[in-house]
């Protein structure tokens, strides 16, 4: 997709999905896909406004009234519509080349919830890592049957939820199995904060937030390997147990290892 650069603020990014649709002869493909772009405007508020604003924009345009304010919101909005319409195509090559099956699960009514919801929350998102999990998220659950649709929901509230502080923690777990708390901060920090501090809490924190929220788990002692297991250490104040120990060990649950692969990997078909 070619990013628009002009003043004209010509609305590229609709028109070029208007076009990609106008090229498709056949009608059930065209149906299927005009049915998942219209879920993914549906949910996003300032849309309407904006495709609204382009004839009123070009008027006063026109006239010679356009003051600062107005250009530079129609400048931030079409900066959005072309990264929204980007998004949108990526994902329907992706379907377009996964075959039959998911051409079919597109058009189901069970999968554009998924859609209108995800869009919502892609919408929402505060930062490209967030954006992108969700664009995989929508992407993968059209192509594969490994999640259920209720699942594929928690994983969207998940994204929403969780920080991108939770999901270095999570990649770390995942990339390395029987990892301790020690072991997951050394691979995301240089350094080691006192036990004491701000950074020793927010990491508790965050390894709790995915204990109770069934992504991680603490293995059991008796799975663990001769010799595997590092030496044992008495917390550090003699009160409490460090925030970076390094006894006991952490893993993907079933759940989170499949949150893993729905949303930090590009995945063409999971089995």
């Amino acid at each position: 997709m070619s990013v628009n650069t002009s003043e004209t603020l010509a609305f590229d990014s609709i028109e070029e999905l208007r076009t990609k649709l106008a090229k498709i002869n056949d009608q059930e493909k065209k149906a299927r896909l005009t049915r998942f772009i219209v879920s993914a405007l549906s949910n996003i508020p300032w849309i309407g406004g904006f495709i609204g604003a382009g004839s009123a924009f070009h008027a006063e345009r026109e006239q010679g009234r356009i003051n600062d304010l107005q250009r530079l919101w129609m400048e931030e909005h079409q900066r959005k519509i072309e990264e929204l319409a980007h998004v949108i195509f990526r994902i329907l090559d992706k379907i377009e080349s996964a075959g039959a099956e998911a051409q079919e699960r597109i058009a189901s009514e069970e999968y554009q919830s998924l859609v209108r919801k995800g869009f919502r929350e892609w919408n929402d998102a505060e930062t490209t890592e967030k954006k992108e999990c969700i664009r995989r998220l929508l992407t993968n659950a059209s192509t594969s049957t490994m999640s259920t649709d209720d699942m594929v929901r928690l994983f969207i509230d998940w994204i929403k939820t969780y920080h991108e502080t939770h999901f270095m923690v999570i990649r770390e777990v995942y990339k390395h199995q029987s990892i301790t708390r020690k072991q997951i901060w050394s691979n995301i920090s240089s350094i080691e904060p006192a036990e004491d501090s701000i950074e020793a809490d927010l990491y508790k924190l965050l390894i709790r937030d995915l204990s109770t929220g069934g992504i991680i788990r603490q293995i059991k002692k008796s799975t663990y390997l001769e010799g595997e297991r590092p030496a044992t250490k008495p917390p550090k104040n003699g009160k409490y147990k460090s925030a970076f120990d390094d006894v006991e060990q952490y893993e993907l649950t079933e759940l989170g290892r499949c949150f893993v692969h729905y949303t930090m990997e590009e995945v063409e078909q999971i089995r």
